[in-house]
């Protein structure tokens, strides 16, 4: 054997580098399905199924095509994880060489260098030409700057590709209309939207539930809804299906929230381009066209590929910048253990019970609803960093460590201390009373910071002011915020930090559901 390949479960990429120079009268793919990928956090079951099945159609259409495909399914060998599975693989088939793509995780990446170094077998780490960045490309930006901002990076990106832009001018004449993407509803509600395109369960599919059900029956979340696009055909149907029926409407609602309401404006092809089921290009591309031809409007196209080009490309450069320091950032010298209905929904906050019940159903939360209401909850309360990314980790179904790791660790919990956000992401329960319908049937208050009725969100916003106030006073960016402290008394300060105090012991009494 000349190469043995691996593609792993968010490699499904059908023009990878590896494919360059394959030769099937030569060489080897490995695939395997590992159950430590899925019990290292408890993993969402639709988050299990959607790599499982995801590779499995991948290794059919490789078999298809006559191909050496070595697919190790689950509970059909003894492996636990990529150390043992290769360790056992490059010792029977001793290759002359070992070949991968720049894994999506850090701890991954090590376990594949060392495995091949164990066993003598010379490794090929290749670049990801999925991403429009490279690694190389990103450190190149961020040498010599003293903050990496994505505003910066994206405007940078933005005039190397050749996006919106109208020669060496954005397109309209702005770089960001974000100012114009946070509308919420009013009192009727979003109205109808054309629901997301659904994709039936195959056999491939449906084997693929079973065998999760069968095989993590105690892991949390629901499989009864799963319909994600699976192949990059059903992908390029998602993607089209977004374009004609919520593009337009996303930019002015991309933050909004409303009971009952998953996917509102949403492409749902966050799953599908991080397992590189869909290339960010194709996705780019389709959005400028429906700018062109006038089916979308500026607002709405410049806000949906400052996503993709902007804070997908940003975070992954982010990471691979800063691990694995990152892993273990907490800046804020957070100590509060991620509270037991993190995993059940079961709170009488009526916006965590919905989001956490939605992430729960469908492995899905838009990016609001996990930024300020499940991640900026765990950022007030004060939870541990490490702990608010494992979650984010196990329930989302487009998780994957590069992309959520940033995410949470820097621009939800603020842990990394500014380095990927210039100020933490906090608010009271105004914010979500503002963006959503949650407050109207809650029984607390989100203009009361005490009392029985008192939001705890709002309660814990002050508390936090009071306990960072050392830290934020004085920051450019923050000063006018802190300063909202003079407002309150000492007693009423100390009444605050006495009901945010105990609100705090009444979320670490409860039984933990995580085994």
């Amino acid at each position: 054997m000349r190469y043995l390949i691996l593609i792993l479960g968010d490699q499904l990429d059908r023009q990878s580098s590896v494919w360059d120079d394959f030769d099937p009268a030569q060489d080897s793919i490995l695939m395997a399905e590992l159950p430590a990928e899925s019990t290292r956090v408890w993993s969402h079951r639709a988050r299990i199924a959607m790599f499982l099945a995801a590779m499995r159609h991948y290794a059919a259409e490789l078999r298809g095509k006559g191909w050496l495909l070595r697919h190790y399914r689950l509970g059909t060998h003894p492996h636990q994880d990529f150390a043992a599975l290769l360790a056992a693989e490059l010792a029977t088939l001793q290759p002359q060489r070992l070949r991968v793509v720049e894994p999506g995780e850090w701890g991954v990446e090590q376990a594949i260098v060392t495995a091949a170094q164990a066993a003598g077998v010379p490794l090929d780490i290749l670049v990801d030409r999925h991403f429009l960045v490279s690694k190389a490309a990103f450190a190149q930006w961020a040498e010599g700057r003293r903050e990496l901002r994505m505003e910066h990076f994206y405007r940078h990106q933005r005039r190397r590709l050749g996006v919106l832009m109208d020669g060496t001018e954005p397109v309209g004449g702005r770089w960001n209309l974000d100012a114009e993407n946070r509308q919420s509803f009013s009192a009727q509600g979003p109205g109808w939207i054309a629901p997301p395109r659904r994709f039936a369960a195959d056999a491939i599919t449906a084997q693929t539930l079973a065998d999760v059900a069968a095989h993590f029956p105690q892991h949390p979340g629901s499989l009864d809804a799963f319909d994600w696009p699976l192949t990059p055909q059903e992908a390029e149907t998602a993607l089209l299906d977004f374009i004609q029926h919520r593009l337009a409407g996303f930019g002015h609602y991309q933050d909004a929230m409303w009971t009952g309401e998953a996917w509102l404006f949403h492409s749902r092809l966050s799953a599908a381009l991080n397992l590189k089921l869909i290339d960010p290009r194709r996705v780019i591309q389709a959005a400028e066209t429906a700018l062109r031809e006038r089916r979308a409007p500026l607002a709405a196209v410049e806000g949906f590929i400052r996503q993709i080009l902007g804070w997908r490309e940003y975070v992954r450069g982010l990471y691979w910048q800063r691990m694995p320091q990152y892993l273990d950032d907490n800046a804020l010298g957070a100590v509060e253990p991620l509270p037991a209905w993190y995993w059940s929904g079961e709170t009488e906050m009526r916006c965590l019970r919905e989001c956490i019940g939605q992430t729960l159903q469908l492995g899905y939360a838009h990016h609001i609803q996990r930024l300020m209401v499940t991640g900026l909850y765990a950022l007030l309360l004060g939870v541990r960093p490490h702990e608010v990314h494992e979650w984010y980790l196990a329930v989302y179904v487009d998780a994957v460590e590069w992309v959520e790791l940033p995410n949470t660790i820097g621009m939800s919990q603020y842990a990394d201390g500014g380095y990927m956000a210039s100020k933490p992401y906090c608010a009271s329960g105004r914010y979500i009373q503002r963006m959503s319908n949650y407050c109207s049937q809650c029984r607390f208050r989100p203009d009361r910071a005490q009392g029985d009725d008192a939001c705890p969100f709002t309660t814990l916003y002050w508390d936090f002011l009071i306990r960072h106030r050392q830290r934020f006073a004085q920051h450019p960016r923050t000063a006018l915020q802190w300063r909202q402290l003079g407002r309150l008394d000492a007693a009423t300060q100390a009444g605050i930090q006495a009901q945010a105090t105990a609100h705090r012991l009444a979320q670490r009494e409860a039984r933990p559901h995580k085994p």
